[in-house]
């Protein structure tokens, strides 16, 4: 089996989980159930980043040991992973004993190597951002993100990132897909281009993280710790066979804010360790809160947890992927929400289905109708949509064409919509029974190709659809796409698979 190695940005554990957070992982798993469902081995990992000054703060707010605090803190998002019905294959803390192990290891690859030296830094220093800046980024005493500053002079090692500029921008031009979308790449280039300076990657002025080996008194840069969980779950610390199954990642899902430490950082420790780099590092957008941006002062920090239980597991996961072109940023509407819930789940695809398998189920002695070979052109055009779709389909997602993978789905469930009305096979109960069997059998035929392409968007929904038709567990794979349900198989009673929503 061909190898899929796809990350989450591992979540910073100063509060608890949001929409973004949500949102990123949502992306995260449709890509890896859709690439499963295609024959790879995929391997999903998320997890959570636990060191650094903002957390020993925090910790020390809250009058609790850091360890304390983010034990109880990175449970949040493990609940949330099962929340979400996320299909991660590892769930990765900063503070486990492979992490540790892992940084030092590339810590003394790095300085083997003559990339860190040990000076003094002078500078502004962000704790929201865990990020150094600039003089010339710096306006109205503020970081580009709106984040407090404060002036930071201490000891400590830099890593040589001026010796990687000219090579970054060599390896941007030479792999035009490794940062997308195109706009972010253009933002990455545009900074790089602009001269890089040397990178500080260590603090004395806090405790909480890992020590610098050989110099105790010195804590890893929280970037450097935080990047290095990628190869850590990918067994760095093992031998090269076990490293190089996995890496280099195929993905790197990241929000946009945090672009520049993994197209830029990154890369050049990669290289500097003399390691592969990633395939890829996608950027996707921020959401707004109806029309407002989200903020926890103005207090309409959006809760999925909150809005599952309000909505629905599938219903959410439908609309974060359908609602935006991914990698743009999107608002978060109920209104909207419910107009998709009502009218594409409801209305196109639970009607459909209930219409289908009610009318089955009632008139055709609760079993997939025969055919008897008499299948017509526009009943083979319904039943071929997905065969003629399917590499469509997959070329969006390895593009990460999330929302145009799931509207060309639901492009085809309308035109079997269209089929049904025009058909009309309950007109044709007693006059012509026949013909009603090849209509219905063709409908279902679709059900079961759609049930298959709709387990990586609405997983839940998805094996409804499949269980109602006794479809086996192991014919549910993109293989199994032309496979042809067989006549006679028993049809289960159907239930409402999206509840209508008063608005």
């Amino acid at each position: 089996m061909k190898n899929f190695y796809i990350t989450t940005p591992i979540y910073y554990v100063n509060d608890v989980p949001h929409i973004g957070h949500a949102y990123t992982s949502l992306a995260c798993d449709v890509i890896s159930r859709f690439k499963r469902l295609d024959g790879y081995d995929v391997f999903f990992l998320t997890g959570t980043d636990e060191h650094g000054q903002k957390v020993e703060k925090a910790a020390k707010n809250k009058d609790i040991k850091p360890i304390d605090f983010v034990n109880n803190v990175s449970s949040n998002f493990r609940n949330l992973s099962k929340t979400l019905n996320l299909s991660n294959n590892d769930f990765i803390r900063t503070t486990e004993q492979r992490h540790l192990e892992s940084c030092q290891k590339l810590w003394k690859k790095l300085l083997e190597s003559g990339n860190i030296y040990l000076d003094k830094y002078s500078g502004w220093y962000s704790v929201r951002d865990e990020a150094f800046f600039g003089e010339n980024e710096i306006q109205n005493g503020l970081a580009p993100t709106g984040a407090k500053v404060e002036w930071v002079e201490e000891p400590s090692y830099f890593f040589k990132l001026s010796d990687w500029q000219d090579r970054l921008l060599a390896f941007y031009r030479e792999n035009e897909g490794f940062i997308l979308p195109k706009t972010r790449r253009n933002e990455v280039i545009s900074f790089v281009e602009g001269g890089l300076k040397d990178l500080s990657i260590s603090r004395t002025s806090f405790n909480w993280g890992v020590k610098v080996p050989n110099d105790e008194n010195h804590i890893m840069y929280v970037w450097l710790d935080a990047l290095t969980n990628y190869i850590t779950a990918a067994n760095y610390n093992s031998n090269n066979n076990d490293f190089s199954k996995l890496w280099p990642a195929d993905i790197h899902m990241v929000g946009k804010d945090i672009l520049r430490f993994h197209a830029v950082y990154w890369p050049a420790f990669l290289m500097a360790a003399d390691l592969p780099l990633p395939k890829r590092i996608f950027a996707h957008g921020w959401w707004t809160n109806e029309g407002e941006k989200i903020s926890k002062s103005v207090g309409n920090v959006i809760d999925p947890i909150t809005i599952i239980n309000d909505f629905g597991l599938d219903q959410i996961r439908y609309f974060l992927i359908r609602e935006v072109p991914f990698g743009n940023d999107g608002d978060f509407s109920k209104n909207q929400l419910i107009l998709r819930i009502n009218s594409d789940l409801a209305n196109n695809l639970g009607n459909l289905y209930q219409r289908v398998i009610s009318f089955s189920f009632k008139f055709c002695n609760q079993m997939v109708p025969n055919h008897n070979n008499n299948i017509q052109d526009e009943d083979l055009k319904v039943i071929e949509l997905f065969s003629k779709s399917i590499n469509i389909l997959k070329k969006q997602i390895d593009e990460q064409k999330l929302d145009e993978c799931i509207k060309l789905i639901w492009k085809n469930i309308t035109e079997a919509n269209k089929y049904i009305d025009t058909q009309a096979p309950w007109s044709l109960k007693d006059k012509n029974p026949e013909r009603m069997s090849v209509i219905l059998y063709t409908l279902i035929e679709f059900l079961r190709q759609a049930g298959i392409m709709l387990q990586p968007f609405i997983p839940d929904t998805a094996e409804k659809i499949l269980d109602s038709l006794s479809i086996n567990i192991n014919k549910r794979t993109f293989e199994n796409i032309d496979d042809r349900i067989s006549p006679n198989i028993v049809i289960n009673k159907p239930e409402v698979l999206f509840p209508r929503i008063d608005n």
